[in-house]
């Protein structure tokens, strides 16, 4: 579908867009609300932010363009516009720059906000698109959303096979009214360190697991970009060798293990941490940055896994 084809095939929204943005780096937002069929409401600066929001107004959809501002403005500012978009239920889009990352994802939920990390003009189109419908733009957003839950009951069903393969195993290695190791009905604590039967995950194995993925794209990388793309998995692995490594791991760092473009990256930090994989502690030596951990059924899941996939390498050996 063509940028045109998208402004034209949806009308995004009635309500009129209020833009956060310096004058000079407008032009692109400016841009993409008048080819969405949108109607621009005004401009402020963020600087205007603290006050100009409180003047009285039909509830707007807010677009907000961040490169250019400087960080401590920034800071006072991005506050203030979330909390005024879930006060009054508004959308809001919030464009900025890859050196922004970190600080965005700091101040903000990352939840209530569609961020656009270095976006082209297509994706604030698309985002003003989406924003315009309850649930998105017909057959558009359901695509997107399908392809993102599609990935995660992947995701899950990989796990619960490979324990089943696990379970059938340990059943034919004991015979009839054996002890099964049955993987499912293991409960492991939250410590990195070795299970009550002696089996210790070392981050080596899962640094192999990324490695391994990886090298994928070496040999394959010239059949299509995306092809191996799992940016959900690729944040698992990570976190994980992390964890054991005893290692914290800022949210830039999390958006490059993903390998995928940070917007999408973030999407996908968002939707898991609403699911409850995910955890975001602040950094207590830098306010501008934040770190993500697993959460603890996040870690027991990628701790099971681990050693139900050493078990059914094991057994194929």
């Amino acid at each position: 579908m063509t940028t045109s084809g998208l402004a034209t095939g949806y009308a995004t929204t009635t309500r009129p867009v209020l833009l956060i943005a310096e004058a000079s780096m407008a032009s692109d937002a400016e841009q993409a609300i008048a080819r969405a069929g949108s109607r621009m409401l005004r401009r402020i600066g963020w600087a205007d932010v603290p006050h100009r929001l409180a003047e009285p107004m039909l509830a707007p959809l807010l677009m907000a363009e961040a490169r250019g501002v400087a960080a401590d403005i920034l800071d006072l500012a991005l506050a203030r516009l979330e909390g005024f978009a879930v006060a009054l239920d508004v959308p809001l889009i919030l464009s900025f720059g890859r050196d922004q990352l970190d600080q965005v994802a700091a101040a903000l939920s990352l939840v209530e906000v569609t961020l656009l990390c270095d976006p082209e003009p297509f994706d604030r189109i698309l985002a003003l698109a989406m924003a315009g419908h309850p649930h998105g733009p017909p057959m558009l957003s359901d695509s997107l959303r399908e392809n993102d839950g599609v990935r995660l009951q992947r995701l899950n069903d990989e796990v619960a096979r490979i324990a089943e393969i696990l379970a059938r195993l340990a059943r034919a290695d004991h015979g009839p009214g054996g002890d099964a190791y049955d993987l499912a009905d293991r409960h492991r604590g939250y410590d990195a360190g070795p299970s009550s039967d002696g089996e210790p995950v070392e981050p080596t194995e899962v640094r192999r697991l990324i490695q391994l993925r990886r090298l994928r794209g070496k040999f394959f990388g010239g059949f299509g970009q995306g092809l191996f793309e799992d940016p959900a998995w690729d944040m698992l692995l990570d976190l994980y060798a992390a964890e054991l490594e005893d290692r914290q791991v800022s949210v830039s760092s999390l958006c490059i293990a993903a390998a995928v473009a940070p917007t999408t990256a973030l999407r996908w930090i968002a939707k898991m941490t609403d699911l409850g994989l995910l955890a975001r502690h602040p950094d207590p030596a830098d306010r501008r940055r934040a770190f993500m951990a697993l959460s603890r059924r996040a870690s027991e899941a990628m701790r099971n896994y681990m050693v139900a996939a050493r078990r059914v390498e094991g057994s194929l050996g």
